[in-house]
């Protein structure tokens, strides 16, 4: 096992190492001999996104694999970054964030016995690009209708970053779809700000929708995250949280959080790498997925929703689970389910 280093030219590097056998993606033992690196665009400590990522890292050092990783990477730097793990023999070299894709995509080519993974990417490239995601579309729909049961003034909000990225248009416009399933009558108002690490941006935009009558405001950000869980605290409205950190900072506010198992996910990926089985093509973990869904609503480890959610609003969110789970529920998401506005 190596001690943390540090890369001179690009962000804080430490070790870690991988393999979390996880119950819903079995993957296999030779993971253990294996070396992942990992660039995460933001800190490690933002309790939203990277931490999500971190945590999968975590992991795979628990059961010996080699790791390394770069927080804070910036778009300047991808290319580069993904080139000095790759030529020191890191395979797969994941990317965690969907912005990491294009560097994939550049440096794929070059290095064609190196698997590229990207965390919430679009699309798989040429031989040795994989992107892998839990279904946004689905947890964003449940959050949707979490939030119309909920609300009182039928005026909901949204507060997010990256327009127009397919997995911020998956959720945000599954999260309209959601809402407009059981009260079709309500005002969805979408906002997005330039900077998804951003909290004081966020806080800012999360109380502009709720000056506006806004009741319950939803969001996909990073670190930002905490700036629309802090206004919806100082103002008693509900929210939706990122991790399990955001319930507890807010547990009369925060009626679940959409957990992301991202270690699930890189692990299985990870193994058909060892495998020589992964293939370079968007791979999405949804409800119906062989074990379960890359992602699901919590409130805390052991809980699915804030004790003031009726017993019957949860009845029919999970449900829809199984309706999701059976291919009874489907979702098509467009771009202008997502449209910022009403």
């Amino acid at each position: 096992m190596s001690t943390p280093t540090a890369l001179p030219r690009f962000s804080r590097i430490a070790t870690s190492l991988a393999l979390a056998a996880a119950a819903v993606f079995a993957a296999p033992a030779v993971l253990a001999q294996g070396k992942v690196a990992m660039l995460l665009p933001g800190s490690i400590n933002d309790q939203s996104w990277n931490a999500a990522g971190y945590s999968a890292i975590t992991k795979m050092k628990a059961k010996g694999t080699e790791t390394m990783y770069s927080e804070n990477v910036a778009p300047a730097d991808h290319i580069e970054t993904m080139k000095d793990y790759a030529r020191r023999g890191f395979n797969p070299v994941i990317g965690h964030s969907g912005r990491f894709l294009s560097a994939a995509q550049r440096v794929g080519p070059e290095f064609e016995k190196t698997s590229f993974i990207v965390g919430s990417g679009g699309a798989g490239a040429g031989k040795n690009v994989t992107a892998i995601d839990y279904d946004n579309a689905q947890v964003g729909y449940l959050m949707g209708v979490l939030a119309a049961r909920m609300s009182k003034s039928g005026k909901i909000g949204s507060v997010n970053g990256l327009e127009g990225l397919p997995n911020v248009v998956q959720q945000v416009g599954g999260f309209r779809q959601g809402v407009k399933s059981v009260k079709p009558t309500a005002e969805v108002r979408v906002i997005y700000i330039k900077d998804m690490e951003d909290a004081a941006m966020a806080k800012e935009a999360a109380l502009a929708l709720i000056s506006g009558g806004a009741d319950f405001v939803f969001g996909k950000l990073n670190a930002g995250h905490n700036g629309i869980v802090q206004a919806a605290k100082e103002k008693n409205v509900f929210t939706s949280g990122r991790s399990f950190g955001h319930a507890e900072a807010a547990p009369q506010n925060v009626l679940a959080s959409i957990i992301e198992k991202w270690d699930d996910m890189y692990v299985a990926a990870a193994g058909e790498v060892r495998a020589a089985t992964l293939k370079p093509e968007l791979i999405t973990y949804g409800y119906e997925a062989k074990g379960g869904p890359g992602a699901d609503l919590l409130y805390a480890a052991d809980k699915g929703y804030s004790p003031v959610v009726p017993k019957e609003v949860v009845a029919e969110i999970e449900g829809l689970k199984k309706k999701f789970a059976s291919g009874q529920l489907k979702l098509s998401v467009a771009r202008e389910d997502a449209r910022g506005g009403l």
